[in-house]
């Protein structure tokens, strides 16, 4: 079976699907923490990779940036390939300057500035939230594994070079961190019946003006990984 953008079969993946945005991330997470992993989807460079972690088997595969991006391989792993639950594990932007680097937000909603939500002619303002369970069970392994992790709204931003520079208003509202997927994706899985949460390390604070470099973002989120991994 296959889409123009996986070529597998639904037995490939397991029931939880870890989505980095970067292909490279989903490798380092494929080389660095299952075992017996296989390479099960490269189509234009996507990886996706299946293993065992701690004997649980586990997929992960790259979403690529943006909404559009994972919207399409978060819809097409729910409705075509059977896939279950898909927890996001990628950077986001610190909005509130009490966020430190490395630092982790889990997605409890995600704001979003985007037209995503009107293919579903709601006749109104959906709101995208986390799924409960997941949401829960991150919170709980994250206390338990003694992580700095915030549960809070996220904000979805279509726009990375924003030139109105109106990122930060979202502050007022509380929102924590900007990223570019999990409103898609919760979008997405709510439509299908499915399960979704956005697990992200703050990479850099628009506040502050700190950030990690492009080699710490690829390699050093390891907390991240390891609480996505320890839930799916």
């Amino acid at each position: 079976m296959h889409t123009p953008h996986i070529n597998a079969n639904p037995e490939d993946f397991a029931p939880t699907v870890l989505m980095p945005g970067d292909p490279l991330r989903a490798k380092y997470i494929a080389e660095h923490y299952l075992q017996d992993a296989a390479l099960i989807n490269n189509v234009r460079g996507v990886q996706g990779h299946t293993g065992t972690y701690h004997g649980k088997r586990v997929s992960v595969m790259a979403s690529g940036m943006g909404m559009p991006s994972i919207g399409i391989y978060s819809y097409e792993l729910f409705n075509v390939f059977g896939v279950q639950s898909i927890i996001r594990i990628g950077s986001a932007g610190a909005i509130q300057a009490s966020l430190p680097l490395r630092s982790i937000v889990i997605g409890l909603g995600a704001c979003y500035n985007s037209s995503f939500a009107r293919q579903y002619g709601l006749h109104g303002t959906f709101a995208p939230v986390a799924s409960y369970d997941l949401l829960k069970k991150a919170a709980d392994t994250a206390d338990r594994m003694g992580l700095h992790a915030q549960v809070g709204n996220l904000l979805s931003n279509d726009l990375f070079y924003d030139d109105a520079l109106s990122t930060l208003e979202w502050q007022k509202m509380g929102v924590l961190a900007v990223e570019m997927e999990a409103a898609a994706l919760y979008m997405t899985a709510a439509r299908a019946g499915k399960n979704a949460l956005a697990i992200c390390t703050i990479s850099d604070n628009l506040v502050t003006g700190k950030e990690c470099t492009a080699e710490e973002r690829q390699d050093t989120f390891t907390q991240m990984m390891e609480l996505a991994l320890e839930i799916a």
